[in-house]
Parts: structure tokens; C-alpha cells; sequence
């Protein structure tokens, strides 16, 4: 899911320190209460999984009125000695979170709280949720702890690993999250750059002419925004073209189709929504920018509507225990209740270069094929923090040497390339996946496991067709 405001997709992993520590847990500690016997159209399946509430905000005690909905998947073998892994937009406990409340099946009960919403309610409710999940689940406590997300997550992930951090500092044991890392895809990290690769993405994909390139870079100015620079007068028609250059095509993944069915045909495909766009910053002081609000595409480019018509069923929502409380608006995978966004940084590169100088492990991969929040986007930014990569050593006639055009490097999958990466000597690690739209995952899923893997494992991807 793309986030406007959708499902924090927030991915926690927490990895067993050891097999003891691991298999110490009892499954009589679970909240039975949550666990799903099964869904309608849901096949056999050998796991267990679990879907509710757990309370956030101040006390968190159940009378605050105010809940985030998650959902738990145990792996199928072993589920104690796996890692688990919180999804926030395989073979490992997965568990799934929608927030800020006012998406999915969060709720509140003030509608104030509605209005007091952005990054930082976000990040400390989302902080709320796992010291109180843990509790139902107290056989992750103290485990290796990963968090990764996709999209405007560049900005929800980084600010809870920084909350977590700090928060461990003099915290009792029963408290410490053991934070080790995250990933963050395709994602939200500094305006200026974000938008000036979204348009060099789109001229360089020939998706825009140079006229119009030209005139968005001269008029708009929106890369000195932040040193006072103002948009000229071209600017708002200059960015209406530059968006109707996307209208019969997604953004999010250029080269997959978009849907076309019936439902889908008797709106535009560029569907409008009161709600805020999935970067709330990126091109904000024009208008015309909020036609973006629409949920990326898949290989089945009409997934949305399906996802929002299965968690609209009443039979879905008793078997999944949610919407406990009978809210006034229809399940959708893109929030409509959420109108204001109070903060939303400029940039989120000084939490990053923070958490790298506290040891944390951090993975930022982009799918080439979105031209969203685009791989230039990605690159801009991270130059911007005047990393040092890690030189490797060639191949062939300079065998054995470092090489003078740096770390950058293709990695392999299945003998095939899976993408581009390079390694940082701070200790950041830049991955592209060759293919992929917006939503790395659901594009490219063997890729994106593969990666996963070496991540949580703090290996490096492939770097020959051999391994």
C-alpha cells in the first residue's frame, strides 16, 4: 500500500539473540482472544495469525479511546526462533500496523485528535503501540529489533528509530527496545532533492519534454524554496503539465498498466481526494500537486479496489476482530478522514546521519520504475550527506585493485541482476531493485526477499552470479 495517509508501513524485525532466548516463550502468553480462526475465502494454511487492537496514547490503559489495528503472522515452522517483522505504508513472523489513527481501522474517538496529527503524534503513538504489543507478545521482548517502510515512511521509520533510541536511554529493562537497523524504500527524505530528481526522473524517462522540464526547473524555483526563493507566475501551469504528462499512466510504476475496469473507467484515472498526497511536502504550494492522491498499481493494477472492497465485508471484519467500534466511514486503503497535517520536516537526513553515528545498520533501496519518489530522488539525497563509499575490488585486467569509480556495483538473484548497490563507510548501504515500481514488495517479491535476507543478516547482496 502506498502511504498518502495509509498503513504506517513500518516493518519491525526483531531477531533472536540466541536459541535460548528464543525458545523460552510460551504461545499460552498470546492474546487467544485475538487469534483468527480463519477468513472468508481463506484457504488451509499452516500458521497461526492474530488481528486486534492495542491501545496507545497517554496511560494507554483502554480509556483513552484512542487504538491502532494490527495483524500477526507466525511463520509457518519455528515461529520462536524467527524474526519478526512489523510492516509499517516470508518465512519470518510478520506483523502489520496501520497507523496514524484515521487510517485502516485505527480509530479515536476525539475528532480532535484528527487534527492534532503529523510526524511526531505519529512516531510517539507508533512508540505507544510496540512498548504495549510486546506486552501481549512479551516473547519478543529484548530481541534484535529491525524497522524498515516504504514512501512517506523515509519520514515515519527514522523519526521512531530515533524515538526508540532515545527513549532507551535510562529506560527499565522491560522498556529497552534493542533497536539494531532499518530499511527505508522509495523513500520521503529531503525536499529539495526529492523534487529535483522526481523531475529529472521524468524528463530522463521521456515522460516530459525539455520545454517543460526547462520550465518547471526555471519557474518553479522549488529547489531554493527553503532559502527563500519564490515560485514564479509559470509555475502552477508548469506543474499541471508536468502532472497531466502522468495521467494516463502510474506514476508509481511507468511501465505496468493501469486499471481499467468499470468501476475504475467511470472516473478519471487520476481519481482527486480531499486527503493529503502521499508526501505531504513534495510541490505543496501548488494546488494542482494534490491530484496525486492515488494508490500505486500492481502487476494486477486494479488491487486496490480489491482490497477495499474484501475489508468492507462485515464477516471479514468479525474474523479479523476490527472495527470493534462501528466507525462512521467505509474501510479504504487511502485515509479520507484525515484533512491536516501539522508537522512534516524538510529534510531527515540529520536523524539518519544521527542514528548511523550510534552503530545502527540503515538500508535504503528504491524500485528504478517509480517516478514517485524516484532512484534520482534517492541519490540526490543521500549525496547531499556526503557519504564515503566503501571502494571494492575489480575484476579482470585490474584484478585485485581498488577500483577509481567507487563502490557502486550490480548484485545478483538467482544468476541475475537484481539491481545496483553501493556500500557506505558510515554505514549506510544504497540498494536499487531493477524492475520495481513504488512499492518494492509488490513488484519484484523474490528480489525483495533476497534483500531481506542479507539485510537482517548484515551481509552483503551478491555481487557475482555465482553466490
Amino acid at each position: 500500500m502506498s502511504m498518502a495517509l495509509l498503513s504506517l508501513s513500518l516493518a519491525v524485525a526483531f531477531l533472536a539473540a540466541s536459541a535460548a532466548g528464543a525458545t523460552g516463550a510460551s504461545r499460552s502468553m498470546r492474546p487467544e482472544e485475538d487469534l483468527v480462526s480463519g477468513l472468508p475465502g481463506q484457504p488451509d494454511v499452516r500458521f497461526r495469525h492474530y488481528a486486534g487492537y492495542v491501545d496507545v496514547g497517554v496511560g494507554s490503559g483502554g480509556g483513552n479511546g484512542k487504538a491502532l489495528f494490527y495483524w500477526f503472522f507466525e511463520a509457518e515452522k519455528e515461529p520462536e526462533k524467527k524474526p519478526l517483522l512489523l510492516w509499517l505504508n516470508g518465512a519470518v513472523n510478520l506483523l502489520f500496523l496501520e497507523a496514524p489513527v484515521g487510517v485502516g481501522f485505527s480509530y479515536t474517538n476525539r475528532t480532535s485528535d484528527l487534527r492534532r496529527l503529523g510526524d511526531r503524534v505519529t512516531a510517539q503513538d507508533s512508540y505507544s503501540f510496540l512498548l504495549n504489543w510486546l506486552n501481549k507478545f512479551p516473547e519478543f521482548k529484548n530481541r534484535d529489533f529491525y524497522i524498515a517502510g516504504e514512501s512517506y515512511a523515509g519520514h515515519y521509520v527514522p523519526q521512531l528509530a530515533e524515538l526508540i533510541y532515545d527513549g532507551n536511554k535510562g529506560a527499565s529493562r522491560d522498556r529497552v527496545i534493542n533497536i539494531k537497523g532499518f530499511m527505508i524504500g522509495n523513500a520521503v527524505l529531503n525536499d529539495a532533492t526529492d523534487q529535483m530528481g522526481m523531475v529529472e526522473y521524468a524528463w530522463s524517462h521521456a515522460i516530459i519534454s525539455d520545454e517543460l522540464y526547462s520550465a518547471v526547473r526555471r519557474e518553479c524555483d522549488s529547489f531554493k524554496e527553503e532559502d527563500g526563493g519564490k515560485p514564479g507566475k509559470g509555475c502552477s501551469p508548469a506543474v499541471r503539465a508536468f502532472l497531466r504528462a502522468y495521467d494516463d499512466i502510474d506514476i508509481y510504476s511507468i511501465y505496468t498498466p493501469t486499471c481499467l475496469s468499470s468501476s475504475s473507467a467511470s472516473a478519471s484515472p487520476r481519481r482527486s481526494s480531499p486527503g493529503l498526497v502521499t508526501a505531504p511536502r513534495l510541490f505543496s504550494k501548488h494546488e494542482a500537486w494534490r491530484r496525486m492522491q492515488r494508490v500505486p498499481a500492481g502487476y494486477d493494477p486494479c488491487t486496490e479496489e480489491y482490497v477495499r472492497g474484501y475489508f468492507n465485508r462485515e464477516d471479514v471484519q468479525r474474523a479479523l476482530h476490527a472495527n470493534r467500534t462501528g466507525l462512521s466511514y467505509p474501510y479504504s486503503p487511502c485515509s479520507e478522514v484525515i484533512r491536516k497535517w501539522n508537522d512534516s520536516p524538510s529534510t531527515v537526513l540529520p536523524i539518519l546521519k544521527k542514528l548511523m553515528a550510534a552503530g545502527l545498520r540503515i538500508w535504503v533501496y528504491s524500485g528504478d520504475t517509480d517516478g514517485r519518489v524516484p532512484v534520482t530522488s534517492t541519490r540526490y539525497s543521500l549525496n547531499a550527506m556526503r557519504l564515503r563509499p566503501r571502494l571494492r575490488k575489480t575484476a579482470g585486467d585490474g584484478a585485485g585493485e581498488e577500483s577509481e569509480w567507487g563502490g557502486w556495483r550490480a548484485w545478483y538473484d538467482r544468476q541475475q541482476v537484481g539491481g545496483w548497490a553501493v556500500e557506505y563507510e558510515e554505514g549506510l548501504t544504497l540498494v536499487t531493485v531493477r524492475g520495481a515500481g513504488h512499492q518494492v514488495p509488490l513488484f519484484a517479491p523474490r528480489r525483495s526477499l533476497a534483500m531481506l535476507y542479507h539485510f537482517l543478516r548484515g551481509s552483503s547482496l551478491p555481487a557475482s552470479r555465482s553466490r
